[in-house]
């Protein structure tokens, strides 16, 4: 076979900068030539152009009372079957994942801190940058921002991190003021806005979508950045959670560039998707009640409308919650098992019991959708 990636053409080029990232990887052992060049931050700057499907996602426990981080983090795939708890040994230390976007994860320093540092990697290089960490909190909803067609230039790979922190004060009520890491200048910033709200940020970093950040609360309410304007906005949730008999539980996530909004109560599951910011207008795109639900899928459930309903007197987890959702993919935990509920086909996938992704946990864990991605980082100069 000719060393294609050698020839004076463009054609390998092009043909190759269409392929997605999985197929490129054994694509590099073809030859020297075609190595070097989908190594090459042009070809992979075209190739980030195109939109990479859902990879799987990863998986972290928290304690509720102990102060320590658990320290395993499970990925599993969405399109076979299998656990794998050794993605992140490429790091120095042993880390607590926080954000994932677009094929870059961030993580931080496990608890208790001895050199506390935040870390923004990519998994299948194995490439990181390290970040000091000033007054570190492990409560911390740091999150990141990276746009693959915009933020991959010949010489560096722009991000940023954003860490909202909250504020109270005696007379107006709590504030949410955004602090700003951009490795373009490889230095942390206080934005100037803030954002009045009382409600505590809830469930999971912050979701990047259409260059903004969204985070959860556990309010009826969605805070939000932009992260080029810098201008913070709080949207309503579609629906208020005092409207339901039983407590609804609720996640966000991203699909074709727009935020989803998740939520699971007595009346069933529901999928909204925002139409408009300002006016927080809603789109019910989805809706399946658990009687269908469990008809639907009656070797995995029964009685499931009892169990929503009853289940908080007798433990205080939900029988069943959302956990993250992508691209109409959905984790669900029911029970003691994680799910993949598929929004588009009502297809529903056993992962396994909560029991195999390490310590055994009653808090809500940390899941993170993941896509793959060329784009390299390199080690950040002072790295360990």
């Amino acid at each position: 076979m000719a060393d294609l990636g050698c020839l004076n053409t463009d054609i390998p080029f092009n043909v190759l900068s269409r392929l997605q990232t999985k197929d490129l990887l054994g694509l590099k052992c073809v030859s020297k030539g075609w190595k070097h060049l989908i190594s090459d931050r042009s070809f992979i700057q075209a190739q980030s152009q195109r939109k990479e499907p859902l990879s799987g996602f990863f998986f972290q426990q928290r304690h509720r009372y102990c102060p320590d981080d658990i320290k395993t983090i499970t990925y599993f795939p969405v399109e076979r079957k299998g656990l794998q708890q050794d993605v992140f040994a490429f790091l120095p230390r042993d880390v607590v994942v926080l954000a994932s976007c677009n094929g870059l994860v961030c993580c931080r320093s496990c608890y208790p801190f001895e050199d506390p540092a935040i870390y923004v990697c990519n998994p299948l290089n194995c490439e990181w940058w390290r970040l000091d960490w000033k007054e570190p909190d492990k409560e911390s909803f740091i999150s990141l921002a990276f746009n693959p067609s915009q933020d991959i230039s010949v010489n560096l790979t722009n991000f940023k991190v954003v860490r909202p922190r909250q504020f109270e004060t005696e007379q107006e009520g709590a504030y949410f003021s955004f602090e700003i890491y951009a490795s373009r200048t490889r230095n942390w910033k206080l934005s100037k806005e803030v954002c009045w709200c009382d409600n505590s940020l809830s469930k999971n970093g912050g979701i990047f979508s259409g260059g903004i950040l969204h985070w959860l609360t556990d309010g009826d309410q969605i805070l939000t950045f932009s992260v080029e304007n810098e201008l913070a906005l709080l949207i309503s949730t579609p629906l208020p959670v005092g409207e339901f008999n039983s407590t609804p539980q609720a996640c966000i996530g991203e699909s074709e560039g727009q935020l989803y909004y998740v939520l699971i109560s007595e009346e069933g599951l529901h999928v909204w998707v925002l139409e408009d910011y300002f006016d927080s207008t809603w789109s019910l795109g989805y809706t399946k009640t658990l009687a269908q639900i469990e008809r639907e899928h009656s070797g995995f459930f029964v009685n499931l409308y009892d169990r929503v309903m009853h289940w908080p007197r007798i433990d205080d987890r939900p029988w069943m919650d959302p956990l993250a959702f992508k691209d109409g993919v959905l984790v669900v935990r029911i029970s003691n098992t994680i799910y993949l509920y598929h929004v588009d086909t009502s297809k529903m996938e056993e992962v396994c019991e909560t029991s195999k992704f390490g310590a055994m946990s009653w808090a809500s864990p940390t899941v993170l959708p993941y896509t793959m991605s060329l784009v390299p980082l390199g080690l950040q100069l002072g790295s360990p």
